[in-house]
């Protein structure tokens, strides 16, 4: 079987990859090990999406047939330091609609997955496993489990953290555990949140509450591992009086709508996300700390740049053409190194200290929310990523 380009990984970002690439005449698989599951329940795991990544969406033809009654806009954001420190945002001060909007993983996996269903230039390879990658000068061979051989121009590793693709590839990535868990779950609260984040900057990790419809709220506590292995041991009613004092008491009491779950944080660079036929996008090119809530984002940029690198190619180039990549792999360069930095540099800002750091960390938090040219650059920044 011959294609163009073979993306393999079925999540959010190897969907939006095959969808940005429907309007285009190249020849296209997804090969995907398993059927999507779609809960009817709440999903524990939600993403923050930039209003950037939701017009991506959009022209996709996904992000309006999402079920806006499972998906909240955040129209301000309240930090808060571990010292009185404290920064505030709000959409309207940036003179915007929404800041972000946070939505669970499993309604947006199902609208995408739908969208590349109908397409017509795809051949949606699953259930089944890649066994066998190789790469000639004039192609890439993915051999599957089930005896089926592809072949095509280029590969497209979307299959996660752990890629097997990149790995099959020869590609050596560098991960640094940050010996911490994030525990999530969502709550029902007490009091409205008014559609407003909440970040805290505490001295056993960062707590973040994420506003879901209606009087809801998701959670994220990056935390340590003892700690995180602590909170998921907790019964729920200990589990809910413990975040709801964490925040302060800030949105009343909690009760808990899905089960606590957690995973283990870690940062993840690759020396390249490119080689002759070959290019890797989302979690399969890079990790980062959830603190900034950007690691979706990033992996829409990147199928949103490599989609448009191949589209506007001259017909004359092949997909596989090792300086084509490099392009798509200098345009995502500068924001996925930016932001792995910004977001390991503040989680090692805000471990556990005393004295002159923690006053000098919560000095710049009141410092920036004092300074409305900082803080709209910072906002404007999120806001395009």
């Amino acid at each position: 079987m011959d294609f163009d380009i073979v993306i393999v990984g079925g999540g959010l970002a190897g969907l939006a990859m095959a969808a940005a690439l429907r309007r285009s005449a190249l020849s296209v698989a997804l090969v995907e090990a398993r059927l999507p599951l779609f809960a009817e329940g709440w999903d524990a795991r939600v993403y923050a999406i930039s209003p950037a990544n939701a017009r991506f969406l959009d022209a996709l033809g996904a992000w309006r047939h999402l079920d806006a009654t499972r998906m909240e806009a955040v129209r301000a954001m309240e930090i808060y330091g571990d010292a009185g420190g404290r920064l505030d945002f709000t959409a309207y001060d940036s003179g915007v609609g929404e800041l972000a909007w946070i939505l669970e993983s499993s309604l947006l996996h199902r609208e995408l997955w739908e969208t590349v269903k109908r397409q017509g230039n795809l051949s949606l390879l699953c259930p089944v496993q890649p066994k066998a990658l190789a790469f000639t000068p004039d192609a890439a061979q993915l051999t599957l489990d089930d005896g089926r051989m592809l072949t095509a121009r280029l590969i497209v590793a979307a299959d996660g953290a752990d890629s097997w693709t990149r790995s099959a590839a020869g590609i050596g990535v560098r991960f640094d555990p940050y010996d911490q868990l994030g525990v999530v779950a969502n709550f029902a609260v007490e009091r409205p949140h008014r559609a407003t984040a909440f970040q805290w900057f505490r001295p056993d990790g960062v707590l973040a509450w994420l506003p879901l419809p209606g009087n809801r709220l998701s959670m994220v506590w990056s935390t340590g591992e003892d700690h995180g292995r602590e909170l998921l041991a907790l019964d729920h009613a200990a589990l809910c009086a413990r975040v709801a004092a964490a925040g302060g008491g800030r949105l009343g009491a909690l009760e808990l709508i899905t089960a606590p779950a957690g995973f283990p944080l870690r940062l993840m660079r690759a020396p390249s996300t490119v080689a002759p036929r070959l290019a890797l996008i989302g979690d399969a090119a890079h990790t980062i700390h959830p603190l900034s809530g950007h690691g979706i984002n990033l992996g829409f940029q990147d199928a949103q740049f490599l989609a448009a690198v191949l589209c506007d190619k001259p017909s004359h180039v092949d997909c596989g053409d090792l300086g084509l990549l490099r392009s798509y792999e200098r345009a995502r360069k500068e924001e996925v190194v930016t932001l792995q930095t910004v977001t390991d540099s503040l989680h090692d800002l805000f471990r556990p200290a005393g004295g002159a750091v923690t006053r000098l960390r919560n000095l710049g938090l009141n410092l920036t929310n004092s300074l409305p040219v900082i803080k709209s650059l910072l906002v404007r920044y999120a806001l395009a990523s």
